[in-house]
């Protein structure tokens, strides 16, 4: 057993969160105690640390929450609950998000050399650059690893669609958001003010680059998130649940004047990350939550994911206004104008490349990246999650990966517009603008993590339970209709008079 980087503490919390899982089960009830089982293991273990074992990919603070969860649910449950979403096109997208990675395995086998230049059917070799030759092809091996890697993945995503799927663990989720939000302020305010080193102090060393977290003559929090990026959305998330909690208090109680404090609260922790992105998205959504109504949430959800599943087919087509963006921008800052050039260029460079292998990508070990061919120094740079997923496993995977963050958001609109649906709860309309943000999120930045998955999860199982709802309110008035056309009467009468027979 091999820890990757850092210190003995970081070895001893990857090591010991099994055991707090196994706590949080024994004290909480179930659902609160998967949402703290990923939540809490993204909020306080080490970044990049992991370990290492044979056969199967590194546990890290993504794999070891997972696993673990799954295990202890697993033991509740005494039997392995329905993996597959109800819905033919979930099976679909959720079987190619398994296999397409294999497909991808198998299609690049073959190394990608460098110090080689071609000029028309001769081919010169320098020798000094053939010291770094290349990338690896792909071994069948790495097609069982990757496998239980996306398995891995998508494990928060199962658990949550069991367990999360009723109005009271929607609840949960928004509560543990806002308790979250508060047990991170603290860190937050001194790395502010000493700037981030709490990573540092506690496990040996530093996530990230550390000029990236110096902003605006200051610095920005990066606790243990893996950038300050992560962090501000993080403060965007809780900020949505406070003020779903608020629009719920409406009415209810006396408290509504407090979770509205909590409300500018959170705005405060988003104002305190120095981040453009997560600050447009709470100016943006929060008043949406406060404001509209809970359909229109998900009408602006569906939009937002619709766009993103269609962005690299927009964007080969040239029907994304690259220019105006940059436009835009440079209106804010003349240096993320530049940083943003720079990306879109980078990203169209890539998507060059992953024409060649468009279905299934390149594969890992940086094989999607552009190379100098005479060097083999990387000339690429990628941040978003749907480049490097496009990267990685071509279109395919990207459906399958976006697909399924896409599914829950619209199927929950289509059941809630569906007639005799029961009225759409502020829980349910809030997790799906937070998804719908995320995955928005998701096109600059790499921003999928658990607690993502966990919320597609439990969205996806509460639209079906609110379709077998619909269906058996459907049903029930059909036969009540379907009695009164027996009897000769109208459907109002039938039910006036209460049920009858022939005899």
């Amino acid at each position: 057993m091999l820890i990757q980087i850092g210190n003995i503490v970081a070895l001893l919390a990857l090591v010991g969160w099994p055991v707090v899982i196994v706590w949080f089960f024994r004290v909480m009830p179930q659902t609160r105690a998967l949402i703290w089982s990923i939540l809490g293991a993204y909020m306080l273990l080490p970044q990049i640390s992991a370990i290492d074992l044979p056969l199967i990919p590194p546990l890290n603070k993504e794999s070891i929450p997972n696993l673990m969860a799954f295990a202890v649910c697993l033991s509740y449950w005494g039997k392995m609950p329905k993996p597959l979403p109800e819905a033919w096109i979930g099976r679909v997208l959720l079987v190619m998000f398994l296999i397409s990675p294999v497909v991808t395995v198998v299609t690049n086998t073959d190394p990608i050399r460098f110090g080689i230049d071609t000029f028309g059917t001769m081919r010169l070799v320098d020798p000094n650059a053939l010291e770094t030759w290349g990338l690896p092809g792909l071994r069948i091996y790495d097609s069982a690893s990757v496998l239980v890697q996306q398995i891995f993945f998508a494990l928060p995503f199962f658990l949550a669609r069991e367990v999360l799927k009723t109005d009271e663990g929607l609840r949960e989720i928004l509560l543990a958001l806002v308790i979250a939000g508060a047990i991170y302020t603290l860190p937050m305010l001194y790395e502010v003010r000493m700037s981030p080193q709490l990573h540092t102090r506690l496990y040996g060393f530093f996530q990230h680059d550390f000029n990236q977290a110096i902003r605006q003559g200051g610095f920005r929090p990066f606790v243990f998130m893996p950038h300050g990026l992560w962090v501000a959305f993080f403060a965007f998330m809780v900020t949505m649940a406070a003020a779903a909690r608020a629009r719920a208090a409406r009415g209810a109680d006396n408290r509504a004047g407090l979770k509205l404090l909590l409300v500018l609260a959170g705005f405060g922790l988003v104002l305190l990350t120095k981040s453009m992105g997560p600050l447009m998205y709470t100016l943006i959504f929060v008043p949406m939550v406060l404001i509209m109504r809970p359909r229109l949430h998900l009408m602006v959800s569906s939009l937002i994911v619709l766009l993103v599943v269609t962005y690299p087919l927009l964007r080969g087509a040239g029907l994304v206004p690259t220019r105006a963006i940059l436009d835009q921008v440079s209106a804010v800052s003349e240096d993320r104008r530049e940083s943003l050039e720079y990306r879109f260029t980078n990203e169209q460079r890539i998507l060059d490349h992953v024409s060649e292998r468009p279905l299934f990508g390149w594969g890992g070990w940086g094989r999607f990246a552009v190379y100098d061919q005479a060097t083999g120094e990387s000339e690429s740079v990628v941040d978003g999650q749907w480049i490097i997923t496009i990267g990685h496993y071509g279109w395919l995977g990207y459906l399958a990966l976006f697909g399924l963050m896409a599914l829950p958001v619209l199927s929950l609109t289509w059941q809630a517009r569906r007639k005799g649906a029961a009225p759409l709860r502020i829980e349910a309309s809030t997790l799906a603008l937070i998804l719908a943000v995320n995955m928005l999120d998701m096109l600059p930045n790499a921003t999928l993590i658990p607690f993502t998955w966990l919320i597609a999860g439990a969205l996806l199982g509460y639209a079906e339970a609110m379709k077998r709802a619909t269906d058996a309110v459907q049903r029930d008035s059909l036969r009540r209709a379907h009695g009164g056309i027996v009897l000769g009467l109208r459907p109002t009468e039938a039910q006036d008079r209460g049920p009858r027979t022939l005899l």
